[in-house]
């Protein structure tokens, strides 16, 4: 057992779930070491999780991994320009025999939802994805369901392709907790991923090693973690300074930051940090934890202006000088 400042602790079979899990999707995905991580860490705090990569990357084989190794439901979407928000959410059947409606439920009707190429589904459908993310629930005829917990999106998009896409509106982008960018690999997993697929031998089965339960177990543990008052500072501080960079003390980037991050990047932000110390073995939080996971936080909610985008400045690159400028803990 593992105490902490406030003395909690971290339970030593909970501890084990996310190294368990990693396993298990080692077992078929090469590499992807931050992939794996950031989904954990959505899965640890129940916050959606944007993946962004080029295709070939194993975005979609990671995620199928991971629900293969929770006994959990799951559900993949496949989005293209001519899906109706029914596809996603289920619809109303009506009845000849007896003249009477029953609801046929979608896909999202799951616990783990893949939603891949999110980027190609039209506004009607994002909007009605928009209400299960956020409210946990999904209206059908006049008629609420809540989804079953735990429930989480987690979706995939290309971010060079730009044909057929609708981009994600500004308010359901901040409701993935994070965005992940998923890079190439290195020559040495390359090598490793073409001995691995060109064998012509099936892949390894990935075997369910945790339950619903489990997670949702971890995740309370997770919310007890302990949190200093200068660690809670200092994610306002860095939240703040997205908005109002010349009162952070960073007036070098000064009308570089068209909107900063919402309130909502901080309660993320937390969440992330206390996922990210729990999945290295720490039952408190350091600032280490809270930069670790700024990027992934903050860099989609972070809309850089017209003088940033044509001096060659990212979301990525203000958000680490903002780190770097501000006073650590």
């Amino acid at each position: 057992m593992a105490e902490n400042a406030a003395g909690g602790s971290i339970d030593e079979e909970e501890a084990k779930l996310s190294g368990a899990l990693s396993s298990e999707i080692g077992r078929v995905v090469v590499g992807q070491e931050d992939m794996v991580q950031g989904l954990l860490i959505g899965l640890l705090c129940g916050g959606h999780v944007l993946l962004e990569g080029m295709p070939g990357l194993a975005k979609t084989l990671t995620v199928q991994s991971l629900a293969q190794a929770i006994d959990t439901g799951f559900s993949r979407i496949q989005f293209t320009p001519d899906m109706l928000p029914a596809d996603v959410i289920g619809t109303q059947i009506y009845s000849p025999r007896d003249h009477s409606f029953s609801v046929k439920r979608g896909p999202i009707f799951s616990n783990l939802v893949l939603a891949d190429e999110i980027n190609r589904a039209p506004a009607k459908v994002q909007a009605a994805l928009l209400e299960a993310m956020q409210e946990r629930q999904v209206t059908i005829g006049g008629e609420t369901f809540v989804l079953q917990d735990p429930f989480l999106v987690l979706a995939t998009q290309n971010p060079i392709e730009q044909e057929g896409t609708y981009p994600l509106p500004e308010a359901q982008i901040d409701r993935f907790m994070l965005k992940l960018r998923v890079g190439y690999p290195s020559a040495e997993e390359e090598r490793r991923i073409l001995d691995r697929m060109a064998s012509g031998q099936p892949l390894p089965e990935v075997k369910a090693v945790a339950t619903g339960a489990d997670v949702l177990a971890a995740r309370k543990t997770v919310d007890r973690l302990f949190v200093d008052e200068k660690a809670r500072n200092y994610v306002v501080d860095l939240v703040q300074a997205t908005r109002d960079p010349a009162a952070a003390g960073v007036a070098e980037i000064e009308g570089l930051i068209e909107h900063g991050a919402s309130p909502r990047a901080g309660i993320a932000l937390m969440k992330a940090s206390k996922a990210h110390a729990f999945l290295h073995g720490r039952s408190y939080v350091t600032p280490h934890d809270i930069q670790s996971m700024a990027h992934d936080v903050l860099r989609h909610r972070v809309v850089v202006s017209y003088e940033a985008e044509a001096e060659g400045r990212t979301a990525e690159d203000l958000i680490q000088k903002i780190m770097d400028t501000l006073l650590v803990p």
